[in-house]
């Protein structure tokens, strides 16, 4: 897999998800170049785990049983219970999903603050014509 590139120059990496400390930021440094960021995006990249995010945002509070049933029946996804419950630990991850146990059950919620992140860096604004 290619390195992303900054300025057309590919970007030195450290580890999963770090930029060398020599690399030239430019934009918004936590926010662009967190582990997390690109976590969000990875997380985003699959398109069980957005239906999963859909559904969560459709009905919170899921458990893996109730998730799968959902996907299977409104989706015609016959995913088993071990590929969603990884699906939900990517989403976990990132910070889009979070869990609450209760009793032997646990709750999947949406969490909403890591795109609310991502639009704050490119806020709407009026175009004008070029």
């Amino acid at each position: 897999m290619a390195e992303p590139a900054l300025h057309g120059h590919p970007a030195p990496r450290v580890g999963a998800g770090q930029l060398a400390l020599s690399t030239t930021l430019i934009c918004k440094p936590p926010l662009a170049y967190s582990g997390l960021m690109v976590d969000v995006f990875r997380a985003l990249d699959d398109e069980t785990r957005r239906l999963v995010l859909d559904e969560l945002s459709v009905r919170d509070g899921q458990t893996l049983f109730e998730i799968c049933s959902t996907l299977t029946t409104r989706h015609g996804l016959s995913l088993t219970r071990q590929a969603i419950s990884q699906h939900l630990g990517v989403l976990e991850s990132a910070g889009l999903v979070v869990t609450e146990r209760r009793g032997r059950s646990k709750f999947h919620y949406f969490s909403p603050e890591p795109l609310a992140e991502i639009t704050a860096r490119w806020p709407t604004r009026k175009r004008t014509k070029q």
